[in-house]
């Protein structure tokens, strides 16, 4: 069975969410209290000195760890569906096939992501690209937290050429599974989901002993392929994968002012008849073929902070961090095409990976001082990321091997008066060094040097109780990425002298927050964002063959919208609602005829409406969530004067998940947790228009946990 959303369908959800919205009126300020679905009551670390979400001067969502387990994601498509402004883009199916995409910036096949959208787990920078994968290959089950911190903004802590924003991901601690006066916890988990036959095991061991606490995490998950909501089979979607974390905490100093962390964290991933092209699509993926796909990602961060108490100007943290994510592929079979030189080395026996060493010293100053909550805070970033890839047949012009270092300084203030106005000054510039091998410098390339700055302003005014504004004006210069300056296939040259591309921010909003709306213990909170960017010297692929630079630039494009966020929470029941509405367009094209036209990764407008209801007194939950898409039309540009315009058309669509918690807090099954959700319920057949492959049919998913501890 499939269904579509009507027009009428959508205008009058949208239209009812817009009345939710409006319809209280201001009142007296209360202290909300976090709970499981009050999503911008929540605290957000990634943006600075801690905040509550609703009261940070950015668009920004939290996804604690009731999140993940009730989505029970195998990708990160199905961890960040129903967050407003964002999405994965390419696979639908595969999770070494997706990318992130925020607020239409950022795709599988797109250098520029690296910088574009930051992700980091445990705060070390992690980035992957290949031709036809994706960029992101750790196990969900090792975090119990993600941020995702949308709009420029984020560009002073974490890079010049953010403007997408940040993926922050953050792995789980002992104290995570110990109360106090608890020395030892023991957690099985195990899963299963019936679209594929996947089946999920997990054991969790966490120690606290003094003032030490350490955790042992190992997963296993294997599954067979996917279908999609027609029945078809979604081809080289089977995967197996072991993933293991390691982590230990110590706090000492005379106050316990410091704590010393070290994560240790790896995700093995064995794909065996797996599609070449994970990004999917149904005449791609035939094209290229099968092959086993091996992949390992592996994180380490060690993280010293000395807090020091008896001195307001120093809260230091010194991290050293060090990922590698390494993909192999071998035994090509299934495709008309044989491995050759040129573009014909993807389907060559190779080994592709990036490798990356970064140290951050980071402190924070306190100078309150009256009616004003003062602090600022200095960094410097160094990282050296190292590009590998070869083939069979030698190196490969479209995936140049290079060293990228870089230097970062920032600083940010934070000044807060009367717990009524925020101001959040900030201002980055990264220095970089880039460097070909010298099998890539024997394909043209030299050696690279630039520098970015990035200067902003992010201010939060509440006007009275219940409501408030915020705005961000911003700038971010992005430099051009490895692939951008060496790739040289096709005959064509390395791109040198590529300008950087550089985006004028601005973001408007309006916070509203209210008790007792309808019951004395209910609470509505509401979050709405308007942005638009103007973005010049975009670095794209020359559409011009022959002896010309791999990339150029071109003059300019716009992208604008708004999102909203908003919670309601009682004692018995609770609703969320996600939307999330981009525009874009092509300006100044050499193509005329492109101007005005919608870029290629822009997401549909959609809209997530979550309603469930509480049983504490069974420890029960259950709800429903709607995702509503409308039909969007986008264009690939070439960029040539006379390039071709191709448009494609995805049509509106609807799809429905039921989800169903249990948690028992008394008698002999107390410490157990079961999971069902059930996505896609009514089986739809449809594509998102980010996406190359149809997505998944009905797929029930059951895990059952339980904590031991003593």
């Amino acid at each position: 069975m499939s269904t579509r959303c009507e027009p009428r369908l959508r205008a009058c959800l949208l239209s009812t969410a817009t009345a939710f919205a409006l319809c209280a009126a201001p009142a007296v300020a209360q202290e909300t209290d976090e709970t499981v679905f009050q999503m911008l009551g929540r605290i957000i670390f990634g943006t600075g000195t801690a905040k509550v979400a609703i009261d940070t001067p950015q668009a920004v969502t939290a996804l604690e760890q009731e999140e993940l387990d009730r989505k029970q994601a195998g990708s990160v498509g199905e961890l960040l569906n129903g967050v407003p402004g964002v999405q994965a883009a390419g696979a639908s199916a595969r999770p070494m096939g997706q990318a992130f995409n925020i607020r239409g910036i950022g795709n599988s096949e797109q250098t520029a992501s690296e910088e574009r959208i930051k992700v980091v787990i445990d705060g070390a920078p992690k980035f992957f690209e290949q031709y036809r994968m994706g960029s992101f290959f750790g196990d969900l089950d090792l975090f119990k937290r993600v941020e995702i911190l949308r709009g420029p903004a984020s560009s002073t802590l974490y890079g010049s050429g953010t403007i997408g924003g940040v993926v922050a991901f953050t792995t789980k601690d002992a104290s995570d599974y110990l109360a106090e006066g608890e020395a030892q916890a023991l957690r099985f988990k195990g899963g299963v989901e019936s679209n594929g036959g996947v089946a999920k095991l997990g054991v969790i061991y966490a120690q606290r002993a003094g003032n030490a606490e350490f955790l042992l995490a190992l997963n296993g998950s294997k599954g067979g392929d996917k279908r999609d909501g027609a029945g078809t089979l979604l081809a080289g979607t089977a995967h197996r994968s072991v993933s293991g974390l390691a982590k230990g905490t110590l706090t000492f100093g005379n106050d316990g002012d410091q704590t010393l962390t070290l994560a240790l964290s790896r995700t093995d991933s064995d794909l065996d008849d797996a599609a070449v092209a994970q990004t999917g699509g149904a005449v791609t993926i035939p094209t290229f073929g099968f092959a086993d796909i091996h992949a390992v990602d592996d994180t380490a961060t060690l993280t010293w902070r000395h807090g020091f108490a008896a001195n307001d100007l120093l809260d230091l943290t010194v991290q050293l961090s060090y990922t590698d994510t390494a993909v192999a592929k071998r035994n090509f079979t299934g495709s008309a095409l044989t491995c050759g030189t040129g573009t014909f080395q993807v389907l060559c026996p190779g080994d592709f990976g990036y490798e990356t060493l970064a140290l951050k010293v980071e402190n924070t100053a306190d100078l309150s001082a009256g009616d004003w909550q003062n602090s600022v805070t200095l960094g410097l970033q160094l990282s050296e990321q190292e590009r590998t890839a070869t083939s069979t047949l030698g190196p490969l012009g479209f995936h140049p091997e290079g060293t990228d270092r870089k230097l970062g300084l920032y600083a940010q203030g934070e000044f807060v008066w009367n717990e009524r106005l925020t101001l959040i000054p900030g201002l980055r510039v990264d220095f970089a060094d880039r460097s070909p091998s010298a099998a890539t410098m024997a394909l043209g390339a030299a050696a690279v040097e630039d520098q970015a700055v990035s200067p902003k302003l992010s201010a939060l005014y509440k006007l009275d109780d219940s409501w408030g504004v915020f705005g961000t004006l911003a700038r971010t210069e992005r430099m051009p990425t490895l692939d951008e300056l060496y790739s040289t296939d096709g005959g064509r040259l390395p791109s040198l002298n590529l300008e950087k591309e550089t985006a004028r921010s601005v973001e408007l909003g309006v916070t509203y927050q209210r008790e007792a709306l309808f019951a004395e213990d209910d609470s509505l909170q509401i979050k709405a964002t308007a942005f638009h960017s103007d973005l010049s010297n975009l670095i794209v692929t020359n559409g011009a063959t022959g002896a010309v630079p791999r990339y150029l630039n071109i003059r300019s494009a716009e992208i604008w919208g708004a999102e909203v966020e908003a919670s309601y929470d009682a004692e018995r029941w609770f609703a969320n609602l996600g939307y999330s509405n981009v525009r874009s367009a092509y300006r100044d094209m050499p193509n005329p005829a492109a101007n005005g036209l919608t870029i290629a990764d822009t997401p549909s407008e959609n809209v997530a409406l979550t309603v469930g209801a509480k049983f504490p007194e069974q420890g029960l939950t259950l709800g429903w969530t709607a995702y509503y898409h409308d039909s969007i039309t986008t264009y690939a540009v070439a960029t040539t004067a006379a390039g071709t315009i191709t448009p494609t058309q995805t049509p509106a669509y609807d799809s429905h998940d039921l989800f169903v918690t249990w948690k028992p807090e008394t008698g002999a099954l107390a410490g157990m947790d079961v999971s069902l959700t059930v996505e896609n319920v009514f089986d739809a057949d449809y594509k998102n228009n980010l996406s190359l492959d149809r997505a998944q049919g009905m797929n029930a998913k059951l895990s059952i946990g339980k904590n031991l501890t003593w």
